[in-house]
């Protein structure tokens, strides 16, 4: 469902920002999941899966990152 109502202010936040800090939270959980998901391919010695996942990994770091700096700049008026 869309709606092209600000919903900010039953939040207090502006829904692009609180967009963005739900991506960059997110990416993070995803980031910690996998590195369980890691652990378990490298006990059953899977190390495609594995590979995978680190990969996966650094994306999700990677999103974070770049989830991170926008807010940065935009919560600081820029």
């Amino acid at each position: 469902m869309t709606s092209s109502t600000e919903t900010g202010g039953v939040t207090g936040t502006p829904d692009k920002d609180y967009n963005l800090i739900w991506y960059v939270e997110a990416c993070l959980s995803n980031a910690l999941r996998l590195e369980s998901y890691i652990q378990d391919a490298e006990r059953a010695k899977d190390t495609e899966v594995a590979d995978l996942f680190r990969k996966a990994q650094a994306d999700s770091r990677k999103g974070a990152e770049i989830g991170k700096g926008l807010l940065r700049s935009r919560l600081n008026g820029g």
